[in-house]
């Protein structure tokens, strides 16, 4: 039996860890096989889990308002690595491995839901919560028990082979994290200031959030002249998100922004004006419309979906080599799971029984079985869903491991897109269509999505736990809890958030502000074209086809610019001045070493930023769910007004005056201006530890 010992005193990772090994060579892990250190304790599951709630709460309300999760993994392993020293006896670095692990379950199952839920919200579809929650729950299952076999092929016999940039900066960080948690700290704080400023901006109302320049003479002549209107969205998440994507993304973004709102849209306004009769889809006559209808109209809901559409297909067949390779890889690794887990095996290579992962993916269809009963009711079409949700999983599963581990981008978009294809394609020649097919397609849609998105996570944490010496048994077992409570959590903030924000512009006239949700609307798009029979508008989808065409052409990555042209202007312009913040840090110094520094730590601030501001919106919604904001508003007052929607009569928000719209734009465009300044000089000033 192993003797407890303690981590070796260097604090640095073996100098062969990133480089492939020589004939004969091994890999010695942080912590050594033969040593025995904590790794689940209750401190370690319970702050997991509450990293797993916080996080999930966070990330679905930044999802579904820009179209982006942000990765949890990182943040999360800058806290555990801040927390330990709030305990007396200091958490171990393998603890926090546990921790990381399981909290880091709550962005990969929120991009499972987020793709899909939202969309039977707009279809006035949705089925009972528990029914959503077990989808998300049996999806991420899923994706844990078809990795596990492949663990030993991506971690072990690919070890150099491959880049893993996100599972690297975590274990960076928890290695760094043993002597220190003064990156906890700046976390902590740049959280506090950024949920603070965007409490008060979208919740409080104290300034305004949205700036469109209609205040001034240019811009109220651009909007009526020419249909072109430049707006921003002033709040502190979205500006830490472009941060963190880069100049290069932002200006792939904007771009696709510039050509949606200041070239698409004012070319259908000139040429649409002077039309007789409304043009399909529209109702009205073009020359009738404003900027905003012309875009989520044709642009947006038509061009932009096309052009995503088009872009995730493009994204697959370049993947078809990736795919391929994945079924080798698949039965490659099952063959060499057969050996399965023996007690001789060091600690540091103990899978879960191949016994148990194939009975868990037997049960775990049975389970879904059931499931899918209660949705279709009719067994033959229940085993053909069933044969979709495991055929999909499976195939892809490699594919988003692969693609996390090579370039930490996980394309479940086209992959999902697909599923959604083939399952329509599918039912319908079986006689399921409608409002009906809808629903089951989007949930079938939901499981293997999630389950691409869990695969894609968990890949970097069990390389994570590789480089530091985690047992792998218990990170797969552990994994299963955290996905349960992500996948409560995630379908209740959607939940909420349906209660106060519009998923689609036709429920904005109830009185809610209109959420984006773009991936769910367009999975919604796809699903309603194919099985409610709806009049498709081919030539708009083919000119987003020919737009993604050309993108190719150029080298420029077409789902980028795709989403770019989907997302609001708003969106996209507070993201381009984070990337501009970024490229000026990175060029702050002539001295790589400060550079990186400096990058490093406008990270820790971007991140805390989008996580702060996140956080403090959910709590918005919280209040705004139980009509609490009427309490709280400084800038827009509310009064008594008749709702003919409920018959009743409801607190609301009344027409802004003419003062905040003008000086409340000003005095956000001002604070704004501020906030940049100091995300670029607290990046740029002196660390502590320097």
């Amino acid at each position: 039996m192993p003797v407890a010992t303690r981590v070796p005193s260097s604090k640095r990772l073996p100098d062969n860890a990133y480089t492939e090994l020589r004939v004969g060579e091994s890999y010695e892990p942080y912590v050594p096989a033969e040593s025995i250190i904590p790794e689940v304790t209750l401190r370690a599951v319970f702050i997991g889990l509450g990293m797993a709630v916080i996080f999930t709460l966070s990330a679905a309300y930044l999802g579904m308002k820009v179209g982006q999760v942000f990765e949890a993994a990182i943040p999360i392993a800058v806290l555990a690595v801040g927390l330990k020293h709030a305990f007396p006896r200091k958490s171990t670095v393998s603890e926090n491995v546990i921790i990381q692990s399981i909290g880091s379950t709550s962005a990969v199952v929120v991009s499972g839901a987020i793709f899909t839920l939202p969309a039977l919200y707009v279809l006035k579809l949705q089925p009972p919560l528990w029914s959503m929650i077990l989808a998300c729950f049996l999806g991420a299952c899923l994706g844990i028990l078809f990795l596990i076999p492949l663990r030993r092929y991506f971690c072990v016999e690919m070890h150099g082979k491959l880049p893993y940039p996100e599972a690297t900066a975590t274990t960076e960080i928890l290695v760094t994290g043993e002597s220190g948690g003064e990156q906890a700290k700046l976390l902590l704080y740049s959280m506090g200031l950024g949920g603070i400023y965007e409490f008060i901006t979208t919740t409080c109302a104290l300034w305004q959030e949205h700036i469109d320049f209609l205040f001034t003479r240019a811009g109220q002549v651009l909007a009526d002249k020419a249909r072109m209107v430049i707006k921003l969205d002033a709040i502190p998440s979205i500006l830490g998100l472009g941060y963190v994507i880069g100049l290069r993304n932002s200006l792939i973004l904007i771009s696709g922004s510039f050509l949606s709102v200041l070239i698409l849209v004012p070319t259908i306004y000139f040429v649409g004006q002077h039309l007789p009769q409304a043009l399909a889809p529209g109702s009205k006559l073009i020359g009738q419309m404003d900027a905003e209808e012309i875009f989520r109209l044709y642009v947006q809901r038509r061009i932009a979906v096309g052009c995503i559409a088009f872009a995730g297909i493009v994204a697959i067949l370049k993947s078809l080599k990736i795919i391929v390779g994945s079924f080798a890889l698949g039965f490659k690794g099952i063959l060499s799971a057969r050996q399965g887990h023996s007690s001789d095996s060091p600690r540091t290579d103990r899978d879960v029984s191949m016994v148990l992962v194939f009975a868990g993916i037997v049960l775990t269809g049975l389970f879904s079985a059931i499931y899918l009963r209660t949705l279709i009711g009719w067994w033959g079409a229940v085993w053909i869903a069933v044969a979709i949700v495991l055929l999909m999983s499976f195939m892809f599963t490699t594919v988003a491991a692969n693609a996390i581990a090579i370039v930490a981008r996980n394309p479940i978009s086209g992959m999902t897109m697909l599923t959604i294809i083939i399952s329509s394609f599918i039912f319908l020649r079986v006689g399921i269509s409608g409002s009906f097919g809808m629903v089951v397609v989007l949930m079938i849609g939901c499981m293997v999505c999630t389950a691409l998105a869990l695969a894609g996570g968990f890949v970097t944490d069990l390389k994570i736990g590789y480089w530091l010496g985690t047992t792998p048994r218990r990170q797969e077992i552990w994994k299963f809890l955290g996905v349960a409570i992500s996948s409560i959590a995630v379908v209740y903030t959607i939940h909420f958030m349906s209660g106060v924000y519009a998923f689609s512009p036709d429920d904005v006239a109830a009185g809610r502000t209109l959420i984006d949700a773009p991936q769910a609307n367009i999975m919604k798009a796809i699903a309603s074209s194919m099985m409610a029979n709806e009049p498709i508008t081919w030539l708009l989808y083919g000119i987003g086809a020919v737009i993604v065409l050309i993108c190719e052409m150029l080298s420029v990555p077409s789902m980028i610019f795709a989403l770019g042209m989907y997302l609001p202007l708003e969106l996209n312009a507070p993201a381009l001045l984070g990337g501009f913040i970024s490229y000026a840090v990175l060029h702050s110094s002539k001295q790589e070493r400060v550079t990186k520094q400096r990058w490093e730590r406008g990270t820790l601030i971007a991140s805390g930023f989008i996580a702060g501001g996140a956080l403090l919106g959910v709590l918005g919604v919280v209040l705004r769910n139980f009509h609490w904001e009427r309490f709280i508003s400084a800038g827009i007052p509310y009064i008594r007004m008749f709702d003919p929607n409920t018959k009743t009569y409801q607190w609301m928000p009344s027409t802004p005056h003419g003062w905040f719209i003008s000086y409340g734009q000003i005095f956000s465009l001002v604070l704004y201006a501020g906030l940049c300044l100091y995300l670029y000089w607290d990046s740029c000033r002196k660390a502590k530890d320097e």
